[in-house]
């Protein structure tokens, strides 16, 4: 089981705070629980779902704790062109994303190399290349099973 699919207790995720040397707040526990519990979430999700948690927390307040946590590397910034920007707490590894083109839902990819950066650039241009994004693009299961039906029904 990857770590993002784990509930994790209060007390782990305090011992996760803890151990990036980040003070143990309420802002900060909900959003990284939330985050965990709905992998590629959005902001505008995240903070309803804080704010049933908590009551009445500021969007200032959610965006400086997210900026805190991806800058402590416990969570993950992504966002897909055309996307607003999501988090996730799969970190540590070097997966990539599948995007759907028709309802922008998005899966984890691990690579297929495993080693980062799986891909190496033509011309590095002296740059110290660290990481390498990729994501893919195409129809999910869904979206996919509705198009064929719809195909089906206009052709019949």
């Amino acid at each position: 089981m990857n770590k993002a699919a784990e509930v994790s207790t209060t007390a782990e995720l305090e011992q996760e705070l803890r151990s990036v040397e980040l003070r143990v707040t309420r802002p900060r526990l909900s959003v990284l629980a939330a985050v965990r519990e709905r992998p590629h979430v959005d902001t505008d999700t995240l903070i309803d779902v804080v704010r049933g948690s908590l009551g009445a927390v500021s969007h200032q307040t959610i965006y400086d704790v997210l900026r805190t946590l991806t800058a402590a590397g416990l969570l993950r910034r992504i966002q897909p062109s055309g996307s607003v920007a999501r988090y996730e707490s799969r970190v540590g590894d070097n997966h990539h994303h599948v995007v759907c083109r028709s309802c922008g839902e998005i899966a984890d990819v691990d690579c297929a190399t495993g080693a980062a950066p799986c891909l190496h650039a033509s011309n590095d241009h002296g740059y110290a290349i660290d990481e390498a994004e990729v994501i893919y693009w195409g129809t999910c299961p869904s979206c996919s099973a509705a198009l064929d039906s719809t195909e089906l029904s206009t052709n019949i």
